[in-house]
């Protein structure tokens, strides 16, 4: 095929694409797609079948997506096949310097478990012996965040290290057979890692900074559909009420859907908060700060600001 063809074709696949995404915007809504990960408020909803028992008035079915971090989900999500989704602080701010669809809904503010992890027989004792070491994490997930202000408080660059970027799963492997001397990660990843992997936590995210969750949609969904949202988030929110006070029922929920064994997700649990809620300025502000701190290292093309993607509801 000749370029200027393969161009054209291109050209014409990401017009369709778009007017796709244009007329599921403007029509009335049958299935509402929700992203999630193996913890969280969402995982809970899933397996109680909140949105479904909520939304089965409506004529509206739920289909579940399950993504092994938030960067992918984000990614599903600007190409119109997801329209919300749970995830860390960092990729909304990846997804917002590429220009991606999506806009922060709602806020968590404080996210589940997050740590760095080494061997218990590791020679790495305090955060400076990581300089020289090769540390897997997710690119441009929260853990990712984690690492750069680790980092930062020990007077160390991102420079000091040999960042490895992997997903979980794959990080896990690698942490296991000695591949990498360190890794960052949340739960119930991280409880894994303690608990099968002779993982020892190095340092915990709430040592370090102030770190948020978020809940995320497309952009689309959010502009012509906002009713439909506002009803997601109340849901969602009064699941996560439900959860601050039962983590044995969470832990069972969350072994159920995920697979997960029981004991791993009662870690995550007990240690995990739930909460949704609306983005205040001083997540903004934290948010920002994150924004900032990635574009000054050149781990984003271009500056962002987080308020530009805030959703805001049509108020009636």
């Amino acid at each position: 095929m000749k370029r200027r063809e393969f161009l054209k074709l291109s050209l014409g696949t990401v017009v369709v694409a778009a007017l796709s995404r244009e007329a599921r915007a403007q029509a009335d809504i049958r299935e509402i797609r929700i992203g999630y990960q193996k913890n969280g408020v969402l995982v809970i909803a899933r397996q109680q079948a909140a949105l479904e028992t909520h939304f089965a008035s409506q004529g509206i079915a739920v289909k579940w997506r399950e993504f092994s971090s938030g960067p992918p989900m984000l990614e599903a999500m600007n190409a119109g096949s997801v329209d919300y989704g749970a995830v860390g602080d960092t990729p909304p701010i990846f997804a917002q310097s590429a220009g991606a669809a999506v806009v922060y809904a709602a806020g968590q503010p404080i996210t589940n478990g997050q740590g760095i992890l080494v061997q218990n027989n590791s020679p790495i004792r305090s955060i400076a012996d990581l300089k020289g070491r090769r540390v897997g994490f997710t690119k441009g997930s929260s853990a990712h965040n984690l690492v750069v202000q680790t980092l930062e408080k020990a007077d160390l660059t991102y420079g000091d290290i040999t960042p490895v970027y992997l997903t979980p799963p794959d990080a896990g492997a690698a942490f296991a057979n000695g591949s990498i001397d360190a890794w960052a990660v949340w739960d119930p990843y991280l409880a894994i890692g303690e608990a099968r992997q002779n993982g020892r936590i190095l340092v915990t995210a709430s040592e370090i900074t102030r770190t948020n969750s978020f809940y995320i949609a497309n952009r689309g969904f959010a502009k012509s559909q906002g009713p439909l949202l506002q009803q997601i988030i109340d849901v969602t929110s009064s699941t996560a009420a439900w959860a601050q006070t039962h983590r044995d029922g969470v832990a069972r929920s969350l072994s159920t859907i995920t697979g997960i064994p029981l004991d791993i997700q009662t870690t995550a649990a007990n240690r995990s908060a739930f909460a949704v809620g609306p983005i205040t300025n001083d997540i903004v502000a934290t948010q920002q700060g994150v924004a900032d701190r990635f574009f000054k290292l050149g781990l984003i093309p271009k500056p962002v600001a987080v308020r530009d993607a805030l959703w805001k509801p049509v108020q009636s």
